[in-house]
């Protein structure tokens, strides 16, 4: 098993990752070019995130993204832990234990990086019991969104 930043050749696993991702926690088909061109969009922009994947031989069987929150109350960074998809005749293997131990590292060796933050599905109890498990707590914060009209 490898863990590392995910480079541009991986764009096809992270768009097909997403895809199922959407499709079985919220039942949404996202469509494919927006897709895409959101993924590409982090490769071209290094401010927006980046991606970390698991690597089997050549197989990339799981990752997820990073973007930044900048805390003015801490004066350092938060890291969102988005998009997190491992195949399922991988889950329950520590994978996902693997990359988020990688991402603690890349932290670690950033200095100003104060915590970590994700959001996950409120049915989606088998995650949250995987998050809980390497330390993670509910936040006492509720989330709330308002979408624009694009």
């Amino acid at each position: 098993m490898n863990i590392r930043t995910a480079q541009k050749k991986d764009i096809d696993f992270l768009v097909d990752f997403n895809q199922a991702m959407a499709l079985e926690t919220e039942g949404k088909l996202l469509d494919g070019e927006t897709l895409r061109s959101g993924v590409e969009a982090v490769f071209a922009d290094s401010k927006k995130g980046f991606y970390v994947v698991a690597e089997m031989g050549e197989a990339i069987i799981g990752g997820l993204m990073i973007t930044y929150e900048w805390s003015d109350w801490r004066n350092s960074w938060f890291w969102w832990i988005q998009s997190v998809y491992i195949l399922p005749e991988h889950r329950g293997k520590g994978i996902y234990r693997m990359l988020y131990d990688y991402v603690k590292q890349k932290a670690d060796a950033e200095k100003n990086i104060c915590g970590f933050r994700l959001y996950v599905e409120k049915e989606n109890e088998n995650a949250q019991k995987v998050y809980e498990k390497l330390g993670m707590e509910a936040s006492h914060y509720l989330m709330y969104e308002a979408s624009t009209k694009r």
